[in-house]
């Protein structure tokens, strides 16, 4: 199924073989990536949860059965396991790490779209090789 790209999110454009990005600065950068759970829609609380266990570093802790424990807590807020299936869990961790491995010039449009799923991420990289099928050594899908 694809995806239709984000109205907001300037598409690039090839002139000459060149790639060309015009990006407004008083919007922000469109281009900048999202964390995972805001482009799932979940609350900015969340958000927080999902970024401090991201973060989280071993200095932040006395010793290492701390550190597993706040993992573990960190891991469980953003998570949810009590309300979301393991097929939900397992479909966030996937999707997180498919966009975590895009091609550096591919990962900032995909992720400004805000795929909800790994089959939305999959058709907007596919949906973007199409568009530029020669843009530099290898393509937006990251295909040589």
């Amino acid at each position: 199924m694809a995806v239709a790209p984000n109205p907001q999110v300037p598409i690039p454009q090839e002139e000459d073989g060149l790639l060309i990005v015009k990006i407004e600065e008083e919007e922000g950068n469109p281009w900048e990536p999202q964390p995972l759970t805001q482009r799932t829609g979940e609350t900015p609380e969340l958000v927080d949860h999902h970024q401090r266990f991201r973060t989280f570093r071993y200095q932040e802790a006395a010793g290492p059965r701390e550190v597993l424990s706040r993992l573990r807590e960190l891991c469980h807020q953003w998570l949810r396991p009590e309300i979301r299936t393991k097929e939900q869990i397992v479909e966030l961790l996937i999707l997180e790490q498919f966009l975590s491995i895009l091609p550096p010039e591919t990962r900032p449009w995909v992720e400004a779209q805000c795929p909800g799923s790994g089959e939305e991420a999959v058709a907007l990289v596919e949906d973007l090789a199409h568009m530029f099928p020669h843009s530099g050594e290898h393509s937006w899908a990251g295909e040589s």
